[in-house]
């Protein structure tokens, strides 16, 4: 382990195990000790040829918005770049989803500066008039239907194209807990309300003392918010990437 500002930190990382190797090497390289405990299991959907049907549709559509960059990847994985309809564009809700993209081979991706959310896409200019236009987002099963209902206003015809599917893993959580006990969680990444519920779920009531008694940081003040209703007394929002997340940890272990 390396001298940092997280030296000696061990730090829960809740993300889906395959999402969460960049945000381990940050904290690793300023010093901390990630601890890998997923909350989210990414999945095949439930309907693989529902969305497959709408992929063998995609020159109907004229934009594509992708919501994560696990839609990016599980979505594009069903059509190469090279098969892509030459007039359908293609949006990003957030930087992290729009880098995917990139290294996928799409180019000139509609995607907000900095702020990682569907209200900021939906603000941009190009997404103003879509009346005729059909819209095709590529999501997880189930989540938000606000950018749906916000194009439909617009005048958009809009379908999902629904390709993964979260589930809670079945993971024990006692190695984890002792280790809290011993006081060797000095905090925690949390990056989806979902994530946040299933992680107190997987730690029972005395897990659940620990998290809330525990340092949490997270992109989003949607996400703090729920984390508050669940009882978390400390809730710091870093805002998107995991650069930022690891400054904000650094920051704020200097002041304590």
């Amino acid at each position: 382990m390396t001298a940092g500002p997280l030296s000696g930190r061990g730090i829960v990382i809740t993300r889906p195990r395959e999402q969460a190797v960049a945000l381990a090497d940050l904290i690793r390289a300023a010093g901390g000790d990630p601890v890998l405990f997923p909350t989210l299991e990414i999945l095949p959907p439930d309907d693989p040829a529902a969305v497959a049907g709408v992929v063998a549709r995609l020159n109907s559509f004229q934009l594509a918005i992708f919501v994560s960059p696990t839609a990016a990847a599980r979505g594009c994985a069903m059509v190469s770049a090279s098969a892509w309809p030459a007039g359908l564009r293609v949006a990003a809700v957030g930087a992290g989803t729009a880098k995917t993209l990139e290294r996928l081979g799409y180019r000139e991706v509609i995607s907000p500066p900095g702020e990682a959310d569907s209200e900021a896409l939906a603000a941009l200019p190009e997404l103003q008039n879509l009346r005729g236009c059909a819209v095709v987002i590529f999501r997880g099963q189930g989540g938000r239907e606000w950018l749906r209902a916000r194009l439909e206003a617009r005048g958009a015809r809009v379908e999902y194209a629904e390709c993964y599917r979260r589930s809670r893993p079945d993971a024990d959580a006692r190695g984890l807990l002792a280790r809290w006990q011993r006081g060797g969680i000095e905090a925690v990444s949390i990056t989806s309300a979902e994530g946040l519920e299933n992680f107190i779920a997987m730690l029972g009531p005395t897990g659940k003392g620990y998290l809330c008694a525990t340092p949490v940081f997270v992109p989003h003040p949607r996400i703090a918010a729920a984390g508050r209703e669940l009882g978390v007394r400390q809730v710091l929002v870093t805002g998107p990437g995991d650069d930022q997340t690891v400054a904000e940890m650094s920051a704020f272990f200097s002041r304590v």
